[in-house]
């Protein structure tokens, strides 16, 4: 097979995988991941059912990759909100810059921010495969505060006794690099984040927080504070 015939082979893939893909986040936006279906996304693409298991062999192959890319589309626009910052700027201001860049993307892409961080799909378990890019918010964080403890700029938050053997695990784990108790203080402010997002997405700041933006922007700074950055 010449090497013609083999890449246009591979660029019809590629277009094929993201046209299953686009129409799967079509049926996310209108179904639900729940109801989402091969057969569903075959009928509205003009294709057999066995054609398109050629691309992904089960309902959670999809779901996979589309988790996949989403996650890595989060991070992608954290990293580069990032990036553009100012690379003088405080310990605060950066973790600031990457929270706003989480909450910005969420509100453009609710539905696969709900794919991610919204209720589970039933009969469906993330595997391995997920993890490196849905790490890639929490890298950059931990970045942050890596940086803050190497100048001097992180105030080491106080652990309960009982906290201490968990968060020397986390710290082992995550960064060993860095004190137990900013580490655990990372983990519940990554939470807190997506919570604060979480909040505004799903409604259940309607009526309560008009203001949603200094509001974002005030607790976020917040949390920064609360992991020990200066």
């Amino acid at each position: 097979m010449s090497s013609v015939v083999r890449g246009a082979r591979a660029r019809a893939r590629i277009e094929v995988t993201a046209a299953i893909k686009e129409e799967a986040r079509r049926q996310l936006a209108s179904e639900g991941a729940a109801k989402l279906s091969l057969r569903a996304v075959a009928r509205e693409l003009g294709m057999v059912s066995s054609a398109l298991y050629r691309y992904f062999p089960s309902r959670d192959d999809l779901l996979t990759a589309l988790i996949i890319d989403a996650y890595d589309s989060l991070g992608e626009a954290a990293e580069a909100a990032h990036a553009a910052g100012d690379a003088d700027a405080a310990p605060v201001e950066r973790w600031v810059t990457v929270g706003e860049a989480v909450r910005g993307w969420a509100l453009a892409h609710p539905q696969e921010y709900a794919l991610i961080y919204g209720s589970p799909v039933p009969g469906y378990s993330a595997p391995q495969t997920t993890v490196p890019a849905a790490a890639r918010v929490g890298l950059l964080l931990i970045g942050i505060v890596r940086d803050a403890h190497r100048s001097h700029a992180l105030e080491v938050p106080l652990l309960t006794d009982e906290l201490v053997p968990e968060a020397v695990r986390l710290a082992a784990d995550l960064a060993p690099d860095l004190p137990p108790g900013a580490v655990a203080a990372l983990v519940a402010a990554w939470a807190q984040l997506y919570g604060l997002v979480g909040f505004e997405l799903f409604g259940q700041f309607n009526r309560v927080v008009e203001e949603r933006e200094p509001f974002f922007r005030h607790a976020v700074t917040r949390l920064a504070q609360g992991v020990g950055l200066r």
